[in-house]
């Protein structure tokens, strides 16, 4: 017997968890998250939304706009260096400044945002609360077993102390790098795993001599008297001096006192006589480390359960953020019968060779921002950041890759090729006369896209014959009709004749494509969509 039941059960709320949540909620799935901690985090930890994971998250109405109203009066400028202190005449600039990525804005139609963790979290928990999630606080996943037909699990809350028993459907375990949802299953990590310790020490001061404070500032530092980093302008009232230490040299964490502090962040800024107040301190791994299956049965590992990673290029907390909007399109679809069962085998198929490869880039980042000695046998930087970032392509039974395809996992993203596994291409169109982008329209469905030819109407009249057959939910748009191609150039960004057709899941990518006419557009449609959606 159980006390509750709920389609999906979700352990942990940090990026993962609170977007799996929120996505599933406005899905209409009935989610119930627990989370051990009495609220979201209050340290800024990572800083950023990058734009893959806003164009995922744009989709629920509000969304984008509630992000961005909490980021007015924060740095969206950012510079990145390598120096001795804040204060170093000759910083090694990593990243000047936005500029440095100003080609991005010509292939998505949103930005990043600039925003620390604890906002996004807050900001997330609003939202998903907003749609319907139930999310409880101080309340710990205890155990879990599964069968065949779901997830039986124990709940308790911390302060009571009162258990619950909830059977779900399924269960994502977004409950940290040191996830008991993953010791459980007895999933193994490859990698380098824990690297060091690092102490991270918020504190209050006036350094608006030292640093612009329109500019988010990322200085990686090695001094005489330590490594480490500091960030300034998190648009919290605060700035973050990390520090690493290690235990098998006799360091630990109560060598951290106030005053040993306050003398780390006046040598780190540069400074001797800085007034410093220290707000909070905490400790944490560096470490790298990428789950050998990010599914188990109904059981899902996502964020740092899933791939842990180091914090140098940012892209831990996105990565997590796409890993809960990633199961929860996928979840809907098999709750709501729309897919089968085997849809969910490409989660993993499809993200865990994108969270080792981001996972790699982190690490290879932190060598790069080592001092020499300390670089040995690491990986070299990717050359392109943003061919993971927002070029990175999917291999899964949900893609009908074509023949030849190089099953390369990344592309260029100035010029994407509209190939089955990649990220559908922005253009601009029009649709009643105001102007967007092409990928305002997915998120929702899946999404056929035809040309206005004398093809298109077979194109149309096939998608609602299959929609009507199959029960789901399949939306057709007919590039020079029902909406007007701006750029003039729709079909030679996604490698189509204008007879041809393309079809795009609910994440934005293609899942498979006509490039001309089909002899029988029913027929072919009805087998496309029986095969990415598992039906078979």
């Amino acid at each position: 017997m159980y006390d509750e039941r709920v389609p999906v059960l979700v352990a942990g709320a940090g990026y993962a968890g609170l977007s799996a949540a929120l996505l599933l909620s406005w899905r209409g799935v009935r989610v119930l998250l627990v989370e051990r901690h009495a609220s979201t985090s209050f340290q800024p930890k990572a800083f950023g939304v990058n734009e893959r994971a806003m164009e995922l998250l744009r989709v629920v109405p509000g969304v984008e706009e509630a992000l961005r109203k909490r980021s007015e009066g924060i740095p969206q400028d950012i510079r990145i260096a390598i120096a001795s202190t804040l204060t170093d005449p000759d910083p090694q600039m990593i990243v000047h400044g936005s500029d440095d990525f100003a080609f991005v804005r010509d292939v998505t139609p949103t930005s990043g945002v600039g925003l620390p963790q604890s906002l996004v979290e807050s900001t997330l928990r609003a939202e998903a609360e907003r749609h319907g999630a139930d999310l409880r606080f101080s309340t710990e996943l205890v155990h879990f077993e599964q069968d065949d037909d779901g997830v039986t699990a124990v709940i308790r809350d911390r302060a009571s102390g009162d258990t619950r028993t909830v059977r779900a459907d399924y269960l994502i375990g977004a409950d940290g790098h040191r996830s008991g949802v993953r010791e459980r299953l007895g999933v193994p990590v490859e990698g380098r795993g824990e690297l060091g310790l690092c102490r991270s020490i918020m504190f209050r001061a006036d350094l608006s001599e030292q640093v612009d404070e329109r500019t988010l500032t990322l200085w990686y530092l090695r001094n005489d008297a330590f490594d480490g980093a500091i960030v300034t302008g998190t648009g919290v009232g605060v700035h973050v001096m990390a520090i690493n230490f290690d235990p098998s040299l006799g360091q630990s964490e109560t060598d951290f006192t106030e005053e040993r502090c306050v003398e780390l962040v006046r040598i780190g800024t540069g400074v001797p006589d800085l007034e410093v107040k220290i707000v909070d301190q905490n400790t944490w791994a560096l470490g790298h480390a990428v789950a050998t299956r990010f599914s188990s049965g109904r059981v899902f590992l996502a964020g740092d359960a899933a791939h842990t990673m180091p914090p140098t290029g940012g892209q831990g907390g996105s990565t997590a953020l796409q890993d809960g909007c990633d199961l929860a399109w996928r979840l809907a679809l098999v709750l709501s019968g729309q897919a089968g069962p085997g849809l969910l085998d490409s989660y993993d198929a499809e993200r865990r060779p994108i969270g080792k490869l981001t996972a790699d880039a982190q690490l290879a980042n932190l060598g790069f921002r080592m001092p020499p000695a300390q670089r040995v046998d690491f990986p070299e930087p990717v050359a392109d950041p943003y061919s993971y970032m927002l070029g990175h392509r999917y291999h899964s039974k949900a893609v009908l890759t074509e023949p030849g395809d190089d099953g390369s996992i990344a592309e260029d993203v100035r010029h994407l090729t509209g190939r089955p596994g990649g990220r559908a291409p922005h253009f601009t169109i029009s649709a009643g006369g105001e102007e967007m982008s092409v990928l305002e329209l997915f998120g929702r469905a899946f999404v056929l896209l035809t040309g206005a030819g004398t093809q298109a109407g077979a194109w149309a009249s096939a998608a609602a014959t299959t929609a009507e057959r199959l029960g789901v939910q399949l939306e057709v748009y007919r590039i020079g009709e029902d909406v007007r191609d701006v750029s003039g150039d729709w079909a030679a960004r996604y490698g189509v004749t204008d007879a041809g057709a393309v079809l795009v899941r609910p994440d934005g990518y293609v899942a498979w494509r006509s490039p001309s006419p089909a002899p029988d557009p029913a027929t072919a449609l009805h087998d496309v969509l029986t095969r990415v959606l598992a039906r078979d």
